[in-house]
């Protein structure tokens, strides 16, 4: 059989020109390394070298030998190179899967700083919200859940890595864009526009209006942030978003953010692992990287 330990050897032969000086560059001794090519030889029957005076000259078959060697060697030093950076956590694969809208436009100010730090990993965010991420997380689609509302199981770990609260966005001539804060009830006639998330998980919803009884006179739905923002600034409905994305706006869009209900709605981003990959140090410093950025509390409330 014809085994690594030939084509190291019928490449360093060719490299240094002597069998000697391949044995001490493959750190074998010279009879070792010429029993084994003699056992090759008397293998397959035919020789591998001829020599002419102190040159060891390929045949024809072991210029072949010679040829595969210098295709495959380098592939496989390639691959334990490879293999070596999976074993330190130093390569592999990120993906990471977004569970509401405004979370991805919160991970984006750690993407590039990550790839930064982290050039041979391939990160990959999946924008599909409405999928049952715990699931994903289990079947191995995804490695990273960004979600305000995380699902503790066992085999998961799920981090609180940013504070914010969700807040009622209203253009700034609207009537209750005077207002500290809003009860349900005002919101019984007004156009709710939300993301296209079932109403059972807008927090809007089950934190707010659903247990005062309350529902809005009409309930629209809307993909993409920026139209979202747009529609309620001029006039066309209220949303409710993190306070941290009407901040990341206001100065460009006639909109102001007030309290839902006396003490708010206090939320967190969690990102969760499946609790093996948590040794993983590619994985551990995303955790690291956001905690670093997301340490400021909620930001006050403005109007």
């Amino acid at each position: 059989m014809i085994e690594r330990t030939h084509l190291a050897i019928l490449r360093e032969v060719e490299r240094t020109g002597s069998l000697t000086a391949a044995a001490q560059r493959l750190h074998l001794t010279q009879s070792a390394l010429s029993h084994s090519m003699r056992k090759l030889e008397d293998r397959f029957g035919t020789p591998i070298w001829r020599r002419e005076g102190r040159r060891l000259i390929p045949t024809q078959a072991g210029q072949y030998l010679l040829n595969l060697a210098q295709r495959l060697l380098p592939q496989l030093e390639h691959a334990e190179q490879r293999m070596q950076q999976f074993a330190r956590g130093e390569r592999g694969s990120l993906r990471v899967g977004m569970e509401c809208h405004p979370c991805y436009l919160w991970l984006m100010q750690y993407v590039a700083p990550y790839l930064a730090r982290w050039p041979d990993v391939d990160l990959d965010v999946k924008q599909k919200f409405e999928f049952g991420g715990i699931g994903a997380l289990f079947a191995h689609d995804i490695d990273v859940l960004v979600t305000p509302d995380p699902h503790h199981k066992p085999g998961l770990h799920f981090e609180p890595v940013h504070a914010y609260e969700q807040v009622l966005v209203l253009a700034q001539g609207h009537a209750l864009a005077q207002q500290d804060r809003v009860q349900p009830q005002e919101l019984s006639s007004e156009v709710l526009l939300t993301y296209p998330v079932p109403p059972e998980r807008l927090d809007v919803y089950s934190q707010f209006l659903t247990p005062a009884g309350v529902a809005p006179r009409l309930h629209k739905t809307v993909e993409n942030t920026e139209v979202l923002l747009q529609l309620v600034a001029s006039g066309r409905g209220v949303t409710a978003l993190p306070l941290w994305v009407v901040q990341a706006h206001r100065d460009r869009l006639p909109i102001v953010a007030v309290r839902l209900g006396a003490r708010g709605i206090q939320k967190h981003i969690h990102l969760g692992l499946r609790s093996a990959d948590l040794g993983v140090p590619y994985v551990n410093d995303l955790l690291e990287l956001v905690r670093q950025g997301s340490t400021a509390p909620p930001g006050a409330m403005a109007a």
